[in-house]
């Protein structure tokens, strides 16, 4: 049960989509219910030893679960493949963007900071297909943004911040000395965002 385990979580993960328990249950564990938790911590330690990734319960309510990289990063640089680098590259300045400007923005500002990158909504992207599903549909499914409608807003307007995967993945410090390299400025320069990223 636990290597089967091991093998559907990891397939599940290549869409990094939530891995809900009730589907654990329904195709890996079925008459072993009993041995749940047993069965999905052994699961959790093969996944770290072997893969280094940790299974995460990001989701208590609910219980779902993500698998995040927890080998070590070199300088911001992801282990991922090819296309998924690009799609991580956008998502990681989508996600400075939002950290940047005090870790919530308006759709408006998400998209006019886009523009700028010559990245438009709506428009097919060589690399990134259809933007505006890629962010506002993929992230948000893989929990790397969360997108909440602003109340009493006519059109609605909505705001995005980090969702849990990014919170837990993705190091504020990393992305506050990536901007800070980018503009030639010291990471100190951002007192706010230095000091949520060094806590």
């Amino acid at each position: 049960q636990v290597s089967e385990l091991v093998q559907f979580l990891l397939v599940k993960d290549q869409k990094k989509i939530p891995i809900k328990r009730a589907d654990m249950l329904k195709n890996v564990i079925r008459e072993y219910r009993d041995a749940y938790s047993e069965i999905v911590n052994r699961a959790g330690k093969t996944l770290q030893e072997v893969f280094g990734l940790q299974l995460v319960e990001i989701d208590s309510k609910r219980h779902t679960y993500i698998l995040i990289n927890n080998l070590p990063r070199v300088e911001g640089k992801y282990l991922c493949r090819d296309e998924e680098k690009e799609k991580m590259g956008l998502l990681l300045i989508i996600l400075s963007f939002i950290f940047m400007k005090g870790n919530s923005v308006k759709d408006s500002a998400l998209w006019e900071f886009l523009h700028l990158l010559r990245v438009y909504p709506g428009k097919q992207h060589q690399v990134f297909g259809d933007v505006r599903k890629l962010v506002t549909e993929e992230f948000v499914r893989q929990k790397y943004l969360e997108i909440t409608p602003i109340p009493l807003t006519d059109p609605q307007e909505f705001k995005y911040q980090w969702g849990p995967r990014s919170e837990k993945e993705i190091s504020k410090k990393d992305v506050l000395n990536a901007v800070a390299k980018i503009q030639g400025k010291d990471p100190t320069f951002w007192s706010s965002q230095y000091s949520e990223a060094e806590a």
